[in-house]
């Protein structure tokens, strides 16, 4: 994707177009990493990721993500990496707005399908 103007990407601009949730949106790629922006409440699945790692930045509310031997707590402007191979399952009691990296391509839901399995490379 090339430049073609110089603007900021205001998260909360992106966030208000996103009307559905656990489906995250591409707003910026760096080198073969994509910036998503998300909007999660509930629940979500067991999952890894064997080939990256990926990165949670809480822009408003609070993440749980649980692991099999603990948990995490993120609140808004705190950040948390999963590492590679580490299954997981996020967890919001009440609307989260997230900015997501991680490499193009990698699917939500690991080698896992639900209904919960977003659609890659959907730009907002």
């Amino acid at each position: 994707m090339s430049v073609t103007s110089y603007q900021a990407i205001n998260f909360a601009a992106k966030l208000s177009l996103i009307h559905d949730q656990w489906q995250q949106r591409v707003v910026a790629e760096m080198n073969d990493y994509q910036f998503k922006i998300v909007k999660i409440e509930g629940d979500f699945i067991w999952h890894d990721h064997a080939d990256t790692d990926e990165t949670f930045i809480v822009l408003e509310g609070e993440l749980r993500i649980d692991f099999r031997d603990g948990a995490v707590t993120i609140g808004a402007g705190e950040m948390f990496v999963v590492p590679k191979g580490k299954e997981h399952k996020p967890y919001a009691e009440k609307e989260v707005k997230l900015l997501l990296i991680e490499p193009r391509g990698v699917k939500n839901t690991g080698n896992e399908t639900s209904e919960r399995t977003a659609a890659n490379d959907v730009w907002i």
